[in-house]
């Protein structure tokens, strides 16, 4: 028997995970103090639905929307505002929203309102439009790029770091007493039980040193879909979605190239 509780366990085996909130936390404030943004725009009526927009000097090359993870459950845009170093280190824009978590929010809702806050962005910065979340918001992104997904043109681009792609474990375990999927749900929003949309470049990535699951969950939506997986050696699961803030990472050439 599988313990799904483990197996979906990541700070555990982290070292000093247990305070990369509050690091990364005063990190992003210290971003927004110094670099500023338009920050809390609408996109929905919902209390977190709210964006946050950075924008490079000039004109932006495109826009790029991280998705945040937390286990559906945790967490909001305010943590990760200096992840924005990355994309405009490349002369795009960075956007960040906020989307209602569970126990108040069921799974499908959290899917339409990254959908609308990703159509919303899209109307600020012209150009391309790439997609990168981590974890639960690795799921997200990944239920983007299923043929339902946003419709903006621009759309051309997906990285799902460290996704759970098929939601069904997640029914075993004790996370789901907050998140209240059934099978039914599970099975709708899992993208690796979906089709992907057609002519959307997508990646799957995952830090080589991460839990199991984790790497299958990154293997599993790779097959299916038939796209691209790498597997980041050297990382776990915290460091690796942190190089998308780094410029110069692999993972974000991934995200911005031509």
């Amino acid at each position: 028997m599988i313990d799904w509780d483990d197996a979906f366990d990541n700070s555990s085996y982290v070292p000093g995970s247990d305070g990369l909130a509050a690091a990364w936390g005063a990190a992003a404030a210290a971003w927004r103090d110094s670099r500023g943004g338009t920050l809390d725009i609408a996109y929905g009526v919902g209390a977190r639905n709210r964006l946050d927009l950075f924008r490079p000097e000039g004109v932006a090359k495109g826009l790029v929307v991280f998705v945040h993870g937390g286990y559906w459950h945790k967490l909001d845009k305010s943590f990760w505002s200096h992840f924005a170093a990355g994309p405009l280190s490349r002369g795009w824009a960075l956007a960040v929203p906020s989307y209602t978590l569970a126990p108040e929010a069921r799974l499908g809702q959290m899917v339409e309102e990254v959908r609308a806050s990703i159509e919303e962005a899209a109307r600020h910065v012209a150009g391309p439009v790439r997609l990168a979340g981590h974890s639960a918001g690795g799921h997200l992104v990944a239920r983007m790029a299923c043929a339902d997904g946003p419709q903006p043109d621009r759309l051309d681009r997906v990285i799902s770091i460290s996704g759970i792609h098929d939601l069904r474990p997640l029914l075993a375990t004790r996370m789901n007493e907050v998140l209240h999927l059934d099978a039914a749900e599970a099975e709708a929003e899992s993208p690796a039980l979906l089709s992907r949309r057609a002519g959307l470049s997508v990646t799957c990535w995952v830090g080589a040193d991460e839990r199991p699951e984790l790497v299958r969950q990154t293997r599993l939506l790779s097959e299916a879909w038939g796209v691209p997986n790498v597997f980041a050696a050297g990382h776990e699961h915290f460091s690796v979605v942190a190089e998308l803030g780094r410029p110069g990472s692999a993972l974000l050439c991934e995200l911005l190239k031509d």
